[in-house]
């Protein structure tokens, strides 16, 4: 059997001499994994990095087998974040989070979504925002999704400040301001739209949301830690966001 589709890669290792086990997130056939024989040659080393979109043809004699890949590149991301650390950041913390979703179970909307960040990743204006909603597609993809629409106490659609830790819930300013010390801040690119350039402090604020609620249900429960790169992604935008805090008058 065999099957062609988009893929955005994932991860690549290596395999004998020779050949890598390409690690890909596909629209139509979710994350999917196969052998790329002479994966680890020159002319294809360059193909088989992490966050480049590939044609690929997949083939194998029954279904549950590792199969063959054939890859053509697409669009070579990779490349456009090499020299701008935090972009690099941003798409390894993309494609490592990903590699959450269970194999073989389409997506299409995430994948999408995922598309979108890449093709921004050369803006830094513009890809740390969509990252963030691309976590909350994320966390929604996987069961453990937030309502932001309206307040956990009151049902008001209006004026929505805070998110609770316990439900993922957003809560109203008056509802929550005797509890904000112990509430997470609700950044208002989240609920007002979409905005082409958010404040860097509410992406920071963002990606405390988003990385909290990974935590909790996802990395948690599965043993597992949140990558490094995210972890470097989230301490330069904060080393950002203060200094442009001191620079204002």
């Amino acid at each position: 059997m065999d099957w062609q589709d988009r893929g955005i890669i994932l991860a690549v290792r290596t395999h004998g001499e020779t050949s890598a086990i390409l690690e890909l997130f596909t629209r139509a056939n979710g994350r999917h994994l196969g052998l790329i024989r002479g994966g680890r040659s020159r002319t294809k080393r360059p193909v088989l990095q992490p966050g480049n979109v590939v044609q690929a043809e997949w083939r194998a004699r029954l279904s549950e087998h590792l199969g063959t890949y054939t890859v053509e590149l697409l669009n070579a991301h990779a490349a456009l974040a090499l020299d701008d650390r935090t972009a690099l950041a941003g798409l390894n913390t993309l494609t490592a989070l990903a590699r959450l979703l269970p194999e073989r179970d389409p997506h299409e909307g995430l994948f999408d979504a995922t598309l979108v960040v890449l093709d921004h990743i050369s803006d830094q204006d513009i890809w740390p925002s969509l990252l963030v909603r691309w976590e909350l597609e994320l966390l929604n993809e996987l069961g453990f999704g937030l309502d932001l629409e309206t307040c956990a106490a009151t049902g008001a659609s209006e004026d929505l400040l805070y998110v609770s830790p316990k439900t993922g819930r957003a809560v109203s300013r008056d509802a929550g301001a005797p509890y904000k010390d112990r509430l997470f801040s609700l950044p208002s690119f989240l609920v007002s739209g979409p905005d082409p350039a958010p404040e860097l402090a509410d992406i920071v604020s963002g990606f405390a949301l988003t990385g909290f609620f990974l935590e909790k249900h996802v990395l948690g429960p599965r043993n597992m830690n949140m990558p490094e790169a995210r972890s470097r992604l989230v301490g330069a935008l904060e080393t950002r966001a203060e200094g442009l805090s001191t620079s204002r008058p």
